[in-house]
């Protein structure tokens, strides 16, 4: 049962204290947060409490407002109202107010009294080191009335607002100032269920059906694939090793027909600027830069799609090269870092959608998008009717690792231990392709980012080229490295416009995690080394191998039908 002191204090827990109404032109850092916090009152938020970034960012009013974007969005979008019962929640705020107008059930029907945790201690962040000396946070059903925490499990299990709770969106605004600062006033975060889901609401809210979306000729495929069935076509910009051209989008807008396309100029442009999915190319900062210029003639709203920003890793110094020493300070860490579109955007034209998923956990289904007030609201009365709000089970999860137990500071030590992490893999898969692919065939170029390597064939030196289609011979080599039990993806599967016919053979390799199938060792002939994403940090050594095991038998593979 609900302790008798929270019956009357849950009258009034809809309510939100804001902790942050400092003006200071001195970018908010790792140390300044809990001086932050400390001038302002404590952060009380209860069940299905509104909030706002507004609440928890630094005032900066000699930044410039962003601009409008009534002109783009769509028909859809323009026509979303706010909810009736969650714009209620308002009222709750009144003092003495007795609520029987919600449909907010009680938490002494939920039968979760309390949840405990075990995470990386700080510092000690192995698989092996947390089982053995791991922390265990125990998070209770009424933590909150009873003074031990801000948040608890009678506020997450409750409906919520659907910009998420206010407790992990103060962390979320918090992480975002300290890392990109964006350089206009009305910026906002909101929470996402993971950015997939992000993506399909952004493009709700700008398509229509006939519209073209601009995107890598080589994009991701669910990005491509969540697209197309709401009619809109694609329109595929060619790449280099730093990824997205930005003359060749200029060209496209510059002599767009709207005659000989059928469809008006187009406007949203998505991109994955950091180890792109799937080449693995990184946008450099003046490569952004251009890209926003781009976007600034043409008028262009940019959905930046960045799972992998974090990823960033030391260049590939080659097999037999010592490792390269982690970065000395966080100062150091974030200063390597590519600065965002976020970072450059002084007009509120970029749409960020950020990500746990491939720095926590994809189950989590935790993500957040960084865009401008105009477009957040348009955002958040999306997720009223659909999605709602991320699980309360994984926001105050992640609520009581990142904030209450790391800490920023030790959310970016984490961060830090990854960047080694996928360094050394990135490092093992490029030995193995030094060691085991033929390079009169097989070229790439190793990844600063991500978790993907792109392997580029020359489709021209295959005994069949002229003879087959480049899409037959993929086919062949695929087929060739399934029967010698190892799984790539074929480029064609990757390409933004699906009707055209390849030009080039490619191939990707994650580096992530190698997971051998039956639980057998990597060298019997009966397994299926299967490089896609599983589990991340588990039996390393393990999976090391098996990485190397891959490109071995891809290398014969292709060897096989190049008839080398």
């Amino acid at each position: 049962m609900t302790p008798p002191s929270a019956v009357l204090s849950e009258m009034g827990v809809h309510t939100v204290t804001a902790t942050s109404a400092v003006t200071n032109r001195s970018p908010l850092t790792v140390s300044g947060v809990a001086a932050r916090r400390a001038k302002s009152a404590p952060l009380k938020a209860g069940i299905a409490a509104a909030a706002s970034s507004d609440m928890f960012k630094g005032k900066a009013p000699w930044k410039p407002m962003a601009k409008r974007w009534d002109h783009r969005l769509s028909t859809e979008s323009k026509s979303r109202k706010p909810s009736s019962l969650k714009g209620a929640a308002k009222y709750l705020a009144t003092p003495g107010m007795i609520s029987l107008g919600g449909g907010l059930p009680s938490s002494d029907y939920f039968p979760f009294h309390q949840l405990d945790v075990k995470v990386p201690a700080l510092g000690h962040f192995m698989e092996e080191e947390t089982a053995k000396n791991g922390v265990t946070i125990s998070i209770g059903k009424h933590d909150t009335t009873e003074g031990k925490s801000a948040f608890d499990l009678a506020i997450a299990l409750n409906y919520g607002q659907g910009t998420g709770s206010a407790q992990l969106l103060r962390w979320i605004t918090e992480h975002t100032e300290i890392i990109h600062n964006p350089p206009y006033q009305d910026w906002h975060c909101i929470t996402s269920v993971g950015s997939t889901s992000s993506l399909e609401i952004v493009f709700r809210m700008f398509l229509e059906r006939g519209d073209y979306l601009l995107t890598e000729e080589f994009a991701f495929s669910s990005a491509v694939e969540t697209a197309l069935p709401m009619g809109a076509k694609m329109c595929g910009i060619k790449l280099d090793d730093e990824g997205l051209i930005p003359e060749h989008l200029d060209e496209i807008l510059s002599n767009w027909d709207e005659e000989a396309r059928g469809a008006r100029k187009p406007f949203l442009l998505y991109t994955v600027p950091s180890g792109h999915n799937p080449t693995g190319a990184t946008q450099g900062t003046e490569r952004r830069k251009a890209i926003y210029a781009v976007a600034q003639k043409h008028d262009m709203i940019i959905v930046e799609d960045e799972p992998y920003y974090f990823l960033q890793m030391d260049p590939y110094q080659g097999a037999g090269a010592p490792p390269v020493p982690a970065p000395a300070s966080h100062e150091e860490f974030l200063k390597a870092l590519v600065p965002s579109f976020v970072r450059l955007d002084t007009d509120g034209r970029v749409i960020r959608l950020d990500s746990f998923s491939k720095v926590i956990s994809p189950g989590s289904r935790i993500g957040w998008a960084v865009l401008c007030e105009q477009l957040a609201e348009r955002m958040v009365r999306h997720n009223e009717v659909s999605v709602q709000n991320p699980a309360g089970f994984s926001q105050i999860i992640l609520y009581k690792l990142l904030d209450e137990q790391w800490g920023h500071a030790g959310y970016l030590d984490w961060l830090i231990h990854m960047r080694s992490e996928y360094t050394s893999r990135r490092n093992v898969i490029l030995n193995a392709c030094e060691k085991y692919l033929p390079k009169p065939v097989v070229s790439w170029t190793p990844p600063a980012a991500g978790m993907f390597l792109w392997l580029k064939l020359d489709g021209s030196k295959h005994p069949q080229y002229g003879k087959q289609s480049l899409h037959s011979i993929e086919q062949e080599i695929f087929r060739a490295a399934i029967e010698n039990k190892v799984l790539v993806s074929p480029g064609s599967w990757f390409s933004s416009e699906r009707d055209v016919p390849i030009t080039q053979l490619f191939f990707r390799a994650t580096f992530a995690a190698a997971q051998v199938s039956s639980c057998s060792t990597p060298g019997n002939a009966g397994n299926i080394v299967c490089m896609e994403l599983f589990n991340l940090l588990t039996y390393v050594s393990r999976q090391a191998d098996a990485m190397v095991e891959a490109i071995r038998r891809f290398g014969q593979a292709v060897r096989k039908a190049f008839e080398l």
